[in-house]
């Protein structure tokens, strides 16, 4: 299950004009139902009533048994609904004789919306429950991925007629996120590499930055990352994990459990309904052209070899940051040498839309890159951005923010570097 195209999936139908929060939980059910890649037998609503202690059915689909509209299961009788305050998603066996007769024996279960107080505990304002051949791990994160985006956009419902925008505020947001980004243009060894963002609105949720790793820095760390949403929660949350990685690469800690600690921080630290991609790659002075990497549900970077004249693609490593908290993540390689280009980039790039709600899409991106193999980092990125302008010249309503973060190795450089 691609994790980002479900989320795109899931926030494009969320933007529909809902008249109530349970008309877009019910409408997200069935698509997802219908998914055949999570392969659901049965889906459920369940809403919390705080005065009876309670969670009463608000919407079913599916193969299990009929349940009537308004039934009542006891938080008392389900202790690992504590569980889900911490986790979202949990997998648990029927307990209920009236539901295991109605044919649901094991399920899972995600947390939505807002958590309320009952008796010093919080719990979800709704409950997701699925029936699936399936049950595992691969549901957990699916669900998980599906919770999360609902509650960003029940939240954003909640506070849709409460936001106020100050120019003040404003001013000092663009100026803090300016502040925190490198230069455009930077020179690594037998590197050059060439980074740009563009926000879709005032501020955003992407950015990218080149971290000098070690004493004699002999390794330059590249980072790519997308925080989920827009604006000043998602700008906020992309300082944050950008300052982190920052500290972080001062300890010089291997890849994989810097992105453990990473996500586990954005898991505790922001909201249940805010994520991020992220992709972290590190470069040296090795002549083998070493390119150690982790990709964090980012969009695969193309890596162009031109011995080859092909473009092979850096899939993720493990899940995107934030909504579990004991993911793991795993290294993985590849070895440029001379000629070879690696682009970085947002999902703002291959999903800008066009007026017909047409992505623009990987094999565009792919194409312009490879006409363009011989132009430099900096030029092959104003080529991008120029076609992606191009095709979306509509004005589409959907658009995001873009960052592209080329890197080519051109070994007649030698060892000049240009500082950060």
């Amino acid at each position: 299950m691609d994790q980002k195209k479900l989320y795109r999936t899931i926030e494009t139908v969320a933007l529909k004009d809902f008249s109530s929060d349970e008309e877009l939980l019910i409408e997200i059910l069935k698509l997802i139902f219908k998914n055949e890649a999570i392969q659901l037998s049965g889906g459920r609503i369940w809403k919390l009533d705080p005065k009876k202690k309670s969670y009463g059915l608000v919407f079913q689909t599916g193969d299990v048994g009929k349940i009537k509209s308004g039934f009542q299961i006891q938080i008392k009788n389900y202790p690992f609904f504590d569980k889900m305050s911490l986790e979202r998603t949990i997998l648990a066996e029927e307990t209920d004789k009236f539901l295991i007769q109605k044919g649901i024996q094991k399920f899972s279960a995600s947390g939505v919306g807002r958590k309320i107080k009952l008796e010093n505990k919080r719990y979800y304002e709704y409950l997701l429950a699925v029936n699936s051949p399936m049950i595992g791990d691969d549901l957990r994160d699916t669900l998980n991925i599906v919770a999360t985006v609902l509650t960003s956009k029940l939240n954003e419902r909640y506070l849709s007629q409460s936001r106020k925008n100050l120019i003040a505020d404003i001013d000092k947001a663009k100026e803090i996120q300016r502040s925190i980004l490198p230069e455009h243009e930077y020179r690594f060894h037998m590197y050059d590499i060439f980074g740009i963002t563009l926000p879709a609105q005032i501020v955003g949720g992407d950015f990218y930055d080149y971290l000098k790793i070690g004493e004699s820095e002999d390794r330059l760390g590249i980072v790519v990352g997308d925080a989920a949403s827009k604006g000043f929660g998602a700008a906020a949350e992309a300082m944050y994990i950008s300052g982190a990685i920052r500290m972080a690469s001062n300890f010089q800690i291997k890849i994989s459990p810097m992105l453990v600690h990473m996500n586990q921080l954005v898991n505790k630290i922001f909201a249940d309904d805010k994520f991020s991609s992220l992709f972290y790659g590190e470069i040296s002075n090795d002549k083998k052209g070493l390119f150690l990497f982790a990709n964090a549900g980012h969009n695969p970077p193309m890596f162009y070899r031109k011995k080859f004249n092909e473009i092979t693609l850096l899939n993720s490593t493990g899940p995107l940051l934030g909504p579990a908290p004991n993911a793991k993540f795993e290294t993985d390689h590849v070895n440029f040498r001379n000629g070879d280009i690696l682009v970085i980039y947002s999902d703002g790039v291959v999903e800008a839309a066009n007026e017909k709600y047409d992505f623009y899409g990987e094999e565009r991106l792919s194409n312009v890159i490879l006409k363009n193999i011989n132009h430099t980092p900096k030029e092959i990125a104003a080529l991008i951005l120029e076609d992606v302008a191009k095709f979306s010249t509509s004005g589409s309503q959907y658009q995001d923010d873009k960052t592209i973060v080329v890197i080519k190795r051109n070994d007649h450089h030698g060892s000049n570097k240009k500082n950060i």
